[in-house]
């Protein structure tokens, strides 16, 4: 079994439970706007374009690194350095961006624009969705 790695959790809301909870189905879920369709990250109670309301969709779960971070101190002694802290801009949208951890590969292989593709690490009911390198 693949060791989990200690994350503050985030509570859960009528707002924000789609996103935390679809990869429970293996679905990536991201608000889109019933009135202007847009996509809408991180979830909020209506839409800030238009006003309208919000409705969990599914997206592919691919995108690319738009930026990225590795981070080299031990601020939490539980989880040990070094680790990438990335913004994923999804296939979706170039307006759709999601903060998340890159795993699966060395530190030092992450890059601007590589593909990564989204998976899931459950904590009880919420499963924080984190990305690893695709290939076509």
């Amino acid at each position: 079994m693949e060791t989990v790695a200690p994350r503050i959790i985030p509570q859960l809301t009528d707002v924000n439970r789609p996103f935390w909870t679809g990869g429970e189905n293996g679905e990536l879920l991201v608000l889109r706007c019933s009135g202007c369709d847009r996509w809408v990250h991180p979830p909020v109670a209506a839409c800030p374009a238009c006003g309208g309301g919000l409705t969990p969709a599914p997206v592919s779960g691919r995108g690319t690194v738009f930026a990225f971070t590795v981070n080299e101190y031990a601020f939490n002694p539980a989880v040990p350095p070094p680790y990438v802290i990335a913004i994923v801009e999804l296939e979706e949208s170039d307006d759709l961006r999601v903060p998340t951890n890159i795993v699966g590969c060395d530190v030092e292989s992450v890059y601007c624009s590589m593909p990564v593709q989204v998976r899931f690490e459950q904590h009880g009911d919420v499963f924080v969705p984190l990305f690893e390198p695709w290939s076509e």
